[in-house]
């Protein structure tokens, strides 16, 4: 059966996450029901991660098998064509070897969190950005972030539920940058590390925006960090700020 890697866009507002679930609407569950209109019979497909609910993606990637040698654009056209009106894309598709993987032949992911800083309601970018009604430091909060950077026990950013076998990741990048958009003044944080804990990245945002604020220092975020304690984590944010940028592979299956 021939392999093909899908690069997913979506907005995730209206579904409970990427992975499929019994009767509730998820990512996975629209791209194989689609999957099933071309080629009626149960579809499982596999991601580079999976996004929780509310959680957007610029650039997931899946893998799908199908029976039908499919030329890539097609299968790509056809896709969208079945996924209407979901808010899901298939933005490119490429044909990929048996044995490569969506999740498992990842080096790395990369995430971006939105953080919008004014006071009125967000309109056209709501569900798309967290909103905070002040201005952040983001010199302190860079100083902050440092101290995450590397390989580290993050019990203290790991949510409770999580299923990973170890809370010891490396964290490769936690860049911020201060945005000027036509709406307001974002903080935008680019995240990258070759896999992360559930609520990882939500819980490092949630405790920068508190050394931002003023509630904590910088040197606050070590204290937290080295506590490996859940309870010493700050509040994990909102999901509708946080978006999966991208995934790297040894060799780019959708070339470029």
């Amino acid at each position: 059966m021939p392999r093909y890697a899908l690069k997913v866009e979506y907005h995730g507002a209206p579904f409970v996450g990427w992975q499929r679930q019994p009767d509730q609407p998820s990512v996975q569950g629209a791209i194989e029901a689609a999957l099933a209109k071309l080629e009626p019979r149960a579809h499982t497909i596999a991601a580079a991660g999976r996004t929780d609910a509310g959680v957007h993606a610029l650039a997931q990637v899946a893998h799908c098998d199908m029976e039908k040698d499919w030329d890539p654009f097609r299968l790509s056209e056809a896709l969208n064509y079945h996924l209407k009106p979901a808010p899901v894309a298939i933005v490119d598709c490429a044909v990929v070897d048996g044995d490569w993987h969506a999740r498992f032949s990842a080096l790395e992911r990369k995430y971006l969190f939105r953080l919008l800083m004014r006071r009125p309601p967000a309109t056209h970018q709501e569900g798309l950005v967290w909103r905070v009604n002040c201005e952040l430091d983001v010199d302190a909060m860079r100083e902050g972030a440092a101290h995450l950077l590397g390989l580290h026990d993050f019990t203290t950013f790991r949510s409770s539920i999580c299923q990973a076998e170890s809370p010891v990741k490396t964290l490769d990048a936690l860049d911020i940058v201060r945005v000027e958009t036509d709406w307001g003044p974002e903080v935008q944080f680019t995240v990258r590390a070759r896999s992360f804990l559930h609520n990882q990245v939500r819980s490092f945002v949630g405790t920068l925006e508190r050394v931002g604020n003023g509630g904590w220092t910088p040197d606050d975020v070590r204290r937290a960090l080295i506590a490996c304690d859940r309870a010493a984590c700050g509040p994990v944010c909102p999901p509708q700020g946080l978006y999966l940028a991208g995934v790297q592979y040894p060799d780019n299956p959708f070339g470029g």
